[in-house]
């Protein structure tokens, strides 16, 4: 397994977003090399670990690109924040970063790069073929709504709660390659979809295919890639251990010959938006049943449907210490908004935010 994590970056006095990924990517790549890269926006710097097959050893890495990121950013005066969308941003377009890939697609797609400056957190699950990721990818479609409910971190926008509790999400969504991925017979299916929509100038190439479950373009992966970013390095490694034992599951599941559902297309998107927007505070829609259930009782379906995998790994008791805190405490959504009511301003909420960015995680505490 490996994680991408997109931050943003912040100014610490008038608490809006800085246009300075250039220095701090470079400053940081002393220490991080080419694990540290752009993102769309000069706003925004996005990290990635190394392959792992341990959770502890993912969290230091975390920890430790998180950290180095953060100091690259504060010799720019400048602090880095984890969040799925920014709290206050500056008026009009944002300034992107330089390559011919960012100005072609900010001349196909006008607007949405423009309102697009959100993070996300990517989990790469290593697969022994694209056949079967795939296959993998079929079964995984019903659980990524309780999954993005569980990872939910972008209430705000622009100054003002949004009403979701995950605002990227439903940002991402008006792409025309992204939300709950199809039904696809095989990998030669997938291949000919993509090859379609990158032929018809629909999207530019195939990192444009946005859809919440794929096969990695150019790792020997399946990426998951629904969540938002994780405001704490638990948020991400928790979402991680969640995707790799789900991953496991729906693979053996495929090696049984276990049919995957096959729920409608405008279920499976009614159902992401639904969790976009009450998060673990609400009710989620079960595609499967079609009808309404609390969100912890998805959360516990899941926990048991993938508890084989998380003892396989090793993961179990991190993650039920882990699914205490979130019960306990909230998503990063339920935080952020805690935060506002708190402090009464939303850049006063930034400061709850820059803190807790750099946490140290569980398995450093303990």
């Amino acid at each position: 397994m490996g994680v991408e994590e997109e931050f943003l970056l912040v100014n610490p006095h008038t608490r809006l977003l800085a246009p300075m990924a250039v220095p701090v990517i470079a400053s940081a790549q002393a220490k991080l090399g080419d694990l540290v890269t752009p993102e769309l926006t000069r706003y925004q710097v996005e990290t990635r670990t190394e392959p792992h097959h341990h959770l502890s050893a993912l969290a230091e890495q975390l920890y430790a690109g998180r950290l180095h990121v953060s100091r690259a950013a504060a010799a720019h005066r400048t602090r880095l924040v984890s969040s799925g969308t920014p709290v206050l941003s500056p008026a009009g377009a944002p300034p992107f970063m330089p390559g011919k890939r960012y100005e072609r697609s900010e001349r196909m797609f006008g607007a949405l790069d423009e309102e697009q400056v959100c993070c996300a957190c990517h989990v790469h699950v290593g697969m022994d073929s694209r056949e079967e990721a795939v296959r993998v990818s079929n079964q995984l479609r019903t659980w990524t709504a309780v999954l993005t409910a569980m990872t939910a971190n972008s209430p705000l926008w622009n100054g003002r709660d949004t009403r979701h509790a995950s605002w990227r999400s439903v940002c991402w969504a008006r792409w025309p390659a992204a939300g709950p991925p199809p039904y696809f017979t095989s990998a030669a299916h997938y291949d000919d979809a993509v090859a379609t929509l990158v032929g018809t100038g629909v999207v530019l190439d195939a990192g444009g295919i946005y859809w919440d479950i794929r096969p990695s373009h150019h790792l020997p992966t399946l990426e998951l890639r629904f969540a938002d970013a994780g405001l704490t390095v638990d948020d991400t490694v928790l979402f991680t251990a969640l995707a790799r034992a789900a991953a496991a599951t729906a693979l053996a599941d495929v090696r049984a010959g276990t049919p995957a559902p096959r729920p409608d297309t405008h279920l499976l998107r009614a159902a992401s938006w639904r969790a976009a927007r009450d998060g673990l505070t609400g009710a989620l829609l079960d595609p499967l049943t079609r009808q309404l259930t609390p969100a912890w009782r998805q959360v516990h379906q899941l926990l048991t449907r993938i508890q084989p995998a998380l003892d396989q790994h090793g993961d179990t008791a991190l993650v039920e210490r882990l699914i205490t805190r979130l019960s306990l405490h909230g998503t990063g959504a339920v935080r952020q908004r805690t935060a506002l009511r708190h402090r009464r301003q939303p850049a006063d909420t930034l400061d709850y935010l820059l803190t807790h960015t750099l946490t140290a995680p569980s398995s450093l505490r303990h």
